[in-house]
């Protein structure tokens, strides 16, 4: 795909620079406007503006949503105001509010001179709505119905109101007086209905709608649970206020999964992406989790150092310490995840904490002795039998496997315990779940593990220490 997309740039920049403007509106037309915006993503700035010129103004709406916000400021920048209008006229509010949000201050006052009076309202009134709530991704561009309308009134009515819809496939019935949800009705059951049937009687009403305060990761999830296209949003007195459809739905679920994963690899989350993120801003995001990590691994180190002179008298000891804070490491880590995902999906509730603990220990016992057992004829026979890494003494090799082996059952232990609990709490004082991932849990349980490691050593091999 991405060889493909590189291909067509090349060829609509030779088209260009030849004037064969003809030529690039007809290979246009033929494509999808997603794909279009991913052509146009790195053509040089010159040929841009060209380019967006030579497509029909539909399409070119369409195709200026799909664009980066980089690209949307140098075609607006580029426009003249009645350019600027003839799209403006053809986007959707809640498209048009993403782009509003998006652009400087100056643009943003170009934008909505070109917008009519009413239009401008509904982009104002979406825009304050809080960030990531319903309020702030729905369209307030649907059909509404009324229960005393025949089907026969009901289907002139889509025909000369749906042209400016976002979505016609469900229609919203609403009280005549105080818009208030009381059903809806798909264009299906239109099609099919009795024509001096009512909409009243053929509507559902069992819908599910949401609130405009509403956080946008439980809209998504609800889209996936009810398998909806679109989903009515409501105000207080739930009255109808606009609707979130499933492509805004889509796209929520992308950013959130993408703040999720940035947030697990302790990385502050950006709005960009990667190849159009300065360096600067990479390291920004970075550094301050790299030295919140690297000031609480010191606590290992000190852990270390209270425990040289053991080392010094059992330097066999030293060797399987990094194995042991990794096998810790990675056992927290996949508690924690699925922990996260469970949460994020609505599966896991702070109240399931003791089933999910339960259910962490038995997975842990059995993890953790499988583990020990192999690790431990790993020992044995690979380092002590055949590389000769042991203290030569095989009363006392027996006695470092043997303690290698119960840490490795109690960090595993420890290390699920730690991942299970911890994102449930982070989500029950109302932080994100997934702040207590990987980095922060390796961390913990890197000095779980030496804890336990020296204090077994002690407790087996004390004699010798």
């Amino acid at each position: 795909m991405a060889e493909m997309t590189a291909m067509m740039q090349d060829t609509i920049t030779a088209l260009v620079e030849a004037r064969k403007y003809n030529t690039v509106r007809d290979v246009m037309v033929t494509m999808n406007p997603a794909d279009i915006a991913a052509v146009l993503e790195d053509v040089s700035p010159a040929v841009l503006p060209v380019v967006f010129r030579l497509l029909p103004k539909e399409l070119a709406a369409e195709t200026f949503v799909e664009m980066s916000s980089e690209n949307e400021e140098l075609l607006i920048r580029a426009f003249s105001d009645s350019e600027l209008k003839a799209v403006v006229e053809e986007l959707y509010a809640d498209d048009a509010a993403d782009i509003v949000e998006e652009m400087p201050a100056n643009l943003v006052s170009r934008i909505l001179q070109q917008a009519d009076p009413a239009f401008r309202k509904t982009i104002n009134e979406i825009l304050k709505y809080p960030e990531d709530s319903a309020g702030s991704i729905m369209t307030t561009e649907y059909v509404d119905l009324h229960p005393d309308m025949t089907v026969t009134a009901a289907m002139a009515h889509i025909r000369r109101t749906g042209v400016d819809k976002e979505t016609i496939n469900t229609c919203y019935v609403t009280e005549k007086k105080g818009r208030r949800l009381v059903g809806a009705v798909s264009i299906r059951t239109l099609l099919l209905a009795d024509e001096d049937a009512t909409v009243g009687d053929i509507m559902k009403t069992n819908i599910v709608s949401v609130s405009t305060l509403e956080d946008q990761e439980a809209i998504a999830q609800l889209f996936s649970k009810y398998d909806l296209i679109a989903m009515p949003v409501v105000d207080g007195e739930n009255r109808m206020v606009g609707i979130v459809t499933v492509d805004d739905a889509i796209d929520v679920m992308e950013e959130e999964v993408t703040e999720d994963i940035e947030v697990m690899a302790a990385i502050t989350p950006t709005d960009k992406p990667y190849l159009q993120t300065s360096v600067w801003r990479i390291w920004a995001s970075r550094i301050p989790w790299l030295l919140l990590m690297m000031v609480s691994a010191t606590f290992t180190g000190l852990i270390i150092s209270s425990f040289e002179s053991a080392l010094a008298v059992l330097p066999v000891l030293t060797a399987f310490i990094p194995m042991l804070m990794d096998t810790g490491g990675n056992s927290g880590s996949q508690t924690s995840v699925t922990i996260i995902r469970g949460i994020s999906l609505g599966d896991i509730e702070f109240r399931d904490i003791f089933r999910v603990m339960w259910k962490e220990f038995r997975v842990s016992m059995l993890c953790g002795v499988c583990l020990a057992v192999c690790t431990s004829a790993k020992i044995l026979l690979v380092d002590f039998l055949l590389l000769g890494n042991g203290t030569g003494n095989w009363p006392e090799n027996f006695l470092v496997a043997a303690v290698v082996g119960v840490t490795l059952i109690v960090t595993v232990f420890a290390a699920k315990l730690i991942g299970c609990t911890l994102p449930l709490l982070a989500k029950k004082i109302g932080f994100d779940p997934a702040v207590m991932a990987s980095p922060f849990i390796t961390t913990i349980v890197d000095a779980v593990s030496l804890l336990v490691y020296f204090a077994v050593a002690s407790a087996i091999m004390g004699s010798y220490m």
